[in-house]
């Protein structure tokens, strides 16, 4: 969804563990990358230990007996995260344009 988001189009490959993400497409100018880049890949590192196999939310309780209504969906909240996200993205490219020397977030 945040690729998306940009207009990249990713095409996923392999299974499980081995499963990545290659760029296919790039609609939006702003924001290229090279095609057939691999974008997104998973890292058994960040597992943890006493992770559990499925987890399955069900707010039905909830709406039933509070009334509770969900506010935003899955996609209002990665769309409020990607525009955070950009927003920052170009702070941070002024100010290494400027010379200025930032933090590398990137591990």
């Amino acid at each position: 969804m945040s690729f998306a988001h940009v207009g990249i189009e990713l095409a996923f490959r392999g299974k499980g563990v081995n499963e990545k993400a290659y760029v296919v497409s790039c609609s939006k100018p702003e924001y290229q990358l090279e095609l057939g880049k691999e974008v997104l890949a998973i890292d058994p590192a960040y597992f943890r230990p006493t992770e559990v196999d499925l987890l399955i939310g069900d707010p039905s309780k909830a709406k039933h007996k509070l009334g509770w209504i969900p506010e935003y969906s899955l996609e209002d909240l990665v769309n409020d995260m990607m525009a955070s996200d950009l927003e920052f993205m170009k702070k941070e490219y002024h100010i290494k344009e400027g010379g200025y020397q930032i933090l590398n977030y990137f591990e």
